[in-house]
């Protein structure tokens, strides 16, 4: 009886705005952690998936509030799968483990849902999208099973150099008055992450960031040179400066052009920065902040993904 109620603890169905919800946990014991929330079409067989990567922190509930991109995929028959990595919310989306549990997490959807001979999609939003970026890098260079069709990403921190490095700057320009905290932490995880500093462990902030700017051989990304890809950004530089002591060196844009020149550069003609202005608002107070899932069109993102036959 007991195992029973576990299984329908980890395991419900419930129907909002016309769709199936189904929470799926792969450890039992422990819902927590390396589970998903998958959102249905009403009609089937579905036209294709989609994984989508909450941003740090935020879990699949959250990420429904502030995008209705499941619910618009579901109308179009788009299963969408909104996973929660081996860290839980605080799963760092690039490192190694955060991929394999990622890894496994549709592996298993592709099979409970009958997926296997339907197109693939994978975004995120801010290191969820880090974590899209890096997961199709490691598919389509053979590590993984699962491959998409196409890419996108709302505002991902991808050169994690360049991430660690605005930190600290911010750290130090901070002297005298209180740092911002969410970079007093990311020095710490990153530097956990990485092994150490850029100083002491460059190979490894090469060999995790899904982009790195200082990287000549562009290892990374040579993958990604036939695929489709959409990166978002709202650079509002002087929201971040009034609102958050920040400029253009600590966001995420920057990553995001440069990934993208490359990208172009080196022969990818489906690689596109969508810029947006004054669209970032968070629910459900509709609060004004540039980086947020509100800068995506997702009637124009889910016509884009449809396009793509892989």
């Amino acid at each position: 009886m007991k195992n029973k109620l576990i299984i329908a603890a980890f395991c419900c169905f419930i129907n909002t705005y016309g769709q199936k919800i189904e929470k799926v946990s792969l450890d039992k014991n422990d819902p927590s952690h390396d589970c998903y929330t998958a959102i249905l079409p009403e009609k089937q067989p579905v036209s294709g998936y989609l994984v989508l990567i909450p941003g740090f922190g935020e879990t699949p509930e959250r990420t429904m509030q502030q995008t209705d991109l499941p619910i618009r995929c579901a109308e179009k028959g788009i299963l969408t799968i909104i996973p929660t990595l081996s860290d839980g919310v605080m799963s760092f989306g690039v490192d190694a483990d955060s991929q394999k549990s990622l890894a496994a997490i549709i592996e298993d959807a592709t099979k409970k849902f009958n997926l296997t001979t339907q197109r693939f999609y994978i975004g995120g939003f801010s290191i969820g999208g880090s974590a899209a970026v890096k997961y199709a890098e490691m598919a389509l260079s053979g590590n993984f099973k699962n491959k998409p069709v196409a890419i996108f990403a709302v505002d991902p921190p991808l050169d994690f150099e360049r991430f660690y490095n605005s930190s600290k700057r911010d750290l130090r320009l901070s002297a005298g008055s209180q740092p911002n905290q969410e970079n007093v932490y990311m020095v710490g995880r990153i530097e956990q992450i990485m092994g150490g500093t850029p100083d002491d462990a460059l190979k490894n902030y090469f060999a995790v960031s899904p982009y790195s700017y200082s990287d000549t051989e562009q290892k990374a990304i040579k993958s990604l040179i036939k695929i489709p890809i959409r990166l978002y950004s709202e650079p509002d530089v002087n929201w971040w400066i009034e609102n958050r002591n920040s400029d253009f060196s600590g966001m995420n844009v920057l990553d995001c052009s440069a990934m993208i020149n490359e990208l172009k550069r080196l022969g990818n003609k489906q690689a596109e920065l969508i810029v947006t202005e004054n669209k970032g608002y968070r629910k459900p107070d509709n609060k004004r902040h540039p980086h947020s899932w509100s800068i995506v069109d997702n009637d124009k993102l889910i016509a884009w993904l449809l396009e793509k036959k892989g």
